[in-house]
């Protein structure tokens, strides 16, 4: 089976956009989507409530079942996975973990033309891990064989050519704990000097300190591209790409952006201004983000690069909606027209 690639962003239809521009979202199955994504009705009985703690508060989202992913691909070409950044997909002893098996029901739904991000596990990416209530050092921290053999591996031999893009995504470091910006470029040169080439790595800094020269050079020597976030304590999207020289660095032509949370808005406070998902917050949405994604998206087309564009409920507080105003100003810069 193979999806209609149609746009038709009054139904938040964005498979037809443009052949180098791929929407997506960072996750899915979100109830408060029913309406947009997810057909009114049709999941009756089968959505479930999770507790999430975040900031020191409890709330409740409800989830669609996993078959809501075909539907999810009637209008999105790509999906971000955000729950392989909390576990490897094989355990040490070689044994398929529950990640596997979750990723291995999104894989059963998927069509010709359906395509995955998968985030690389935190356990290998971040430089500090949750320890109780605090963080401590990871002893794993870029181990090139646990990448190797419980992540990418069966991750490619898993989804195939539905495998789009890895995202390493490193968190913030603070000014008082972060290591000097030329050690991590140098452990960032080994790591990706030691596991399997492919052209399809992408790394994020959330560091604005480590958005150097010397890093960018790293990463185009190794085609690996760099994430343009939009994320709370990084310059805006135009700034990020002005610093590497408004040059892409895959060496598989394909780009990434995030649109993750308002600039100045930490984690805990954009979920809660955008819970529970189903409509834009007033005020929470950053105008500048939208025209510098649509910018971005235009000059990756003009270079001969995909990019991947992947809105986060976070971002404004709805993120299909967000998508569609992305869409919308995309379509009109390329045809002259006004946005709608």
């Amino acid at each position: 089976m193979e999806r209609r690639d149609d746009y038709d962003p009054d139904r938040y239809r964005f498979r037809g956009l443009h052949p180098g521009v791929l929407l997506g979202t960072a996750s899915d199955r979100y109830a408060g989507w029913i309406g947009q994504i997810y057909t009114t009705g049709r999941y009756t009985g089968q959505i479930t409530r999770r507790p999430r703690q975040i900031g020191g508060r409890t709330f409740k989202e409800s989830v669609l079942p996993v078959e809501s992913v075909a539907e999810y691909f009637e209008h999105f070409r790509v999906l971000e996975i955000d729950y392989t950044f909390y576990g490897l997909l094989l355990d040490r002893q070689g044994a398929f973990t529950r990640t596997y098996h979750t990723l291995a029901s999104y894989r059963d739904q998927l069509a010709e033309g359906d395509s995955l991000i998968l985030k690389a596990p935190q356990a290998i990416f971040a430089q500090k891990i949750r320890r109780g209530a605090g963080y401590a050092p990871n002893p794993d921290y870029l181990n090139p064989e646990l990448f190797t053999h419980c992540f990418y591996e069966p991750a490619r031999d898993l989804l195939g050519e539905h495998l789009r893009a890895f995202v390493f995504e490193q968190e913030y470091q603070r000014s008082g704990e972060r290591i000097p910006a030329a050690d991590l470029v140098r452990s960032l040169d080994a790591f990706f000097g030691a596991i399997p080439a492919d052209d399809r790595y992408h790394v994020e800094l959330r560091t604005e300190s480590y958005l150097t020269g010397a890093a960018f050079r790293i990463l185009e020597e190794h085609g690996v591209g760099q994430i343009l976030s939009h994320w709370t304590w990084l310059p805006t999207l135009g700034a990020q790409f002005a610093r590497s020289g408004r040059r892409f660095f895959s060496s598989g032509r394909q780009a990434v952006m995030r649109l993750m949370t308002p600039l100045g808005t930490r984690y805990e406070d954009a979920y809660a201004m955008a819970y529970p998902f189903d409509a834009l917050v007033e005020g929470m949405l950053q105008p500048q983000m939208i025209e510098d994604a649509a910018q971005l998206a235009r000059e990756a087309v003009a270079q001969g690069v995909a990019m991947h564009i992947i809105v986060n409920n976070r971002s404004g507080g709805n993120a299909p909606e967000i998508a569609r105003r992305v869409a919308c100003r995309f379509a009109a810069a390329e045809s002259g027209e006004p946005a709608s």
